[in-house]
């Protein structure tokens, strides 16, 4: 009778259970990149936790930073399971680029250089050991490191003039209209004794470009293809937004009209900002199930 041999088919790991590094993984090659990476930025995420991360204008920075890692290293399979077809012209264009974008930021002090260089150059090594493949299945990660670049400040400052006025507008006519003592000036609110500023943070461009990462981030997740789709909530997150703003400022504008000036500028006013989100994110829901009536999640090529 012969020998039976043993299968070579290794087994499948159930759901949830998969190894940590792709088979065939080169970790020392990896493990050398990614000190590399370290040793390029670390000092300006120090940076960047010291001053502009510290702002409540930028303080999702941190988020974007984490949510893009956690994207990025869920893709490991996908990536590692495609075949190597390595562009290496491309691939150390890119790396030249992101190598001159880096100086360039650090010799000139443009933080906002320095950020947008890791982008390129973690597309360029993609390029250089996978492929455009490789590229295109971790695209979105990506992308959503966007929206952790500083914004520069003479557009911050030109847009968010115009929407703090448009907040407080709003705001206080409809507080008015429900029967509260409102008066305003510009962006100053006076309610009964008390005066309140409507800051950058509570109406300003960095709140929309969060909300806009927010929703970018909740399209991926639920695997819309449909290009319409995707659009027409991307555009409609700023109005939806606005809205949310608006709800913040008339928040605090109540509780310091009701219970004094502490209360609105103590717990309350950092609370008001997890209730902007909490309103966006239910207005974005809502309008997504209202799209939904009209135009399908997935695209023709998907389904």
């Amino acid at each position: 009778m012969a020998a039976v041999q043993p299968s070579s088919v290794e087994p499948a790991l159930p759901r949830g259970r998969e190894p940590l590094w792709p088979a065939g993984f080169d970790a020392v090659t990896f493990g050398l990149l990614v000190l590399g990476f370290a040793l390029l930025y670390v000092p300006t995420y120090l940076e960047l936790s010291r001053t502009i991360w510290a702002s409540d204008e930028q303080g999702h920075g941190p988020i974007i930073l984490a949510v893009s890692a956690w994207l990025l290293y869920a893709k490991r399979h996908v990536v590692a399971a495609l075949e190597a077809r390595p562009q290496p012209v491309l691939g150390w264009g890119l790396l030249l680029l992101a190598m001159a974008m880096f100086a360039f930021g650090i010799s000139q002090h443009i933080i906002s250089s320095q950020v947008s260089s890791q982008i390129v150059l973690i597309a360029a090594f993609l390029l250089i050991f996978r492929g455009p493949a490789a590229l295109k299945a971790v695209w979105f990660p990506l992308f959503f490191l966007v929206f952790m670049i500083p914004l520069p400040e003479a557009l911050v400052a030109a847009v968010t003039a115009p929407l703090k006025s448009a907040v407080s507008a709003v705001a206080s006519q409809l507080l008015y209209l429900i029967g509260y003592p409102v008066g305003r000036s510009g962006v100053l609110l006076t309610v009964g004794p008390y005066q309140l500023m409507v800051a950058d943070a509570c109406a300003g461009l960095n709140s929309m470009f969060t909300l806009e990462a927010l929703g970018m981030l909740y399209m991926n997740l639920m695997n819309y293809t449909s290009v319409r789709r995707n659009v027409a909530l991307a555009v409609l997150l700023i109005p939806i937004a606005f809205c949310a703003n608006i709800v913040r400022v008339m928040i605090l504008v109540l509780v310091t009209y009701h219970y004094g000036d502490a209360a609105g500028q103590g717990f309350v006013h950092g609370f008001a900002g997890i209730v902007l989100f909490m309103v966006a994110l239910i207005l974005m829901l809502v309008t997504d199930k209202l799209l939904g009536l009209f135009i399908p999640a997935q695209g023709r090529a998907a389904a």
